[in-house]
């Protein structure tokens, strides 16, 4: 078991995976105790001016890998559906970001059919077995939230060599505990501001806890509104690091970092 397939394992304990988008934001969430750190493909393609999921920022995921491959953290990255329909392009790039220091990738299926998605899966894992493969199926993200379609998914991605089972948009408790108990691999569930707390997804059984874009998207709306206050004639409120906090962010392993460390891990 490698370290970071480890963090899926541990007693009422999941894995609080926060998600950032640069160096920076890895560095400051590294700080504060997270032992890993996931990318989101959403904050990839807003930053280059793409749309996010529609296989257009190979290239730049790959950018971002190299840039916080190297980093004191477990590294996962969102590679939406692998950027290619072809299996064989699929273990290719795993190959690529298991080169640069990546501990996990997250593969989404877009409802497309599970089949191909479950080929996919299987050819990373032949490819790189050490790369933990989060599974990740739209059915409730962008479907109906079909239970059967959900299962059928999911049975056929664990038996292919899914190490965890991904249901973005599933925020109902009881489908949630339900989930747990049917599947043999760790489910993640995406943190909602108005769904279960993560103590509540901890008591269910869920492993792993994601905030996908949530944290860019609250960075963006932040930034708006500090610029707004200032038009108004009002400070900014909410934290705000010094400069010499984000210049101390510089350097592959953030060694002179000084964000608060809280008991985050």
């Amino acid at each position: 078991m490698t370290p970071f397939a480890a963090l899926h394992h541990r007693p009422g304990e999941p894995l609080l995976l926060p998600n950032a988008w640069d160096h920076a934001s890895a560095c400051a969430l590294a700080a504060r105790g997270f032992p890993a750190v996931g990318t989101t493909s959403l904050a990839v393609a807003a930053a280059a001016g793409l749309p996010d999921g529609a296989g257009a920022t190979r290239a730049h995921t790959l950018r971002l890998a190299l840039t916080l491959g190297p980093g004191p953290w477990l590294l996962s990255v969102d590679a939406e559906d692998g950027f290619s329909q072809d299996p064989g392009d699929a273990a290719e790039l795993a190959r690529e970001l298991w080169a640069v220091g990546a501990a996990g990738v997250n593969l989404e299926d877009g409802l497309g059919p599970s089949d191909r998605h479950a080929a996919k899966i299987a050819a990373v894992k032949a490819a790189v077995p050490g790369l933990f493969v989060n599974a990740r199926t739209d059915t409730y993200w962008s479907g109906s939230g079909d239970e059967r379609d959900t299962l059928r998914r999911l049975d056929a991605y664990q038996q292919a060599g899914a190490d965890a089972a991904f249901v973005p948009g599933l925020t109902d408790p009881r489908r949630i505990a339900a989930l747990v108990r049917h599947l043999d691999v760790p489910l993640n569930i995406l943190y909602s501001p108005t769904g279960p707390t993560v103590a509540h997804l901890a008591g269910l059984g869920v492993r792993r806890v994601s905030v996908g874009s949530l944290l860019y998207r609250r960075a963006l709306g932040a930034a708006v509104e500090a610029m707004a206050g200032v038009a108004a004639g009002r400070a900014p409120e909410g934290a705000t690091p010094s400069y010499g906090d984000v210049q101390a962010l510089s350097g592959a392993h953030c060694s002179g970092a000084r964000f608060p460390v809280g008991d985050f891990r």
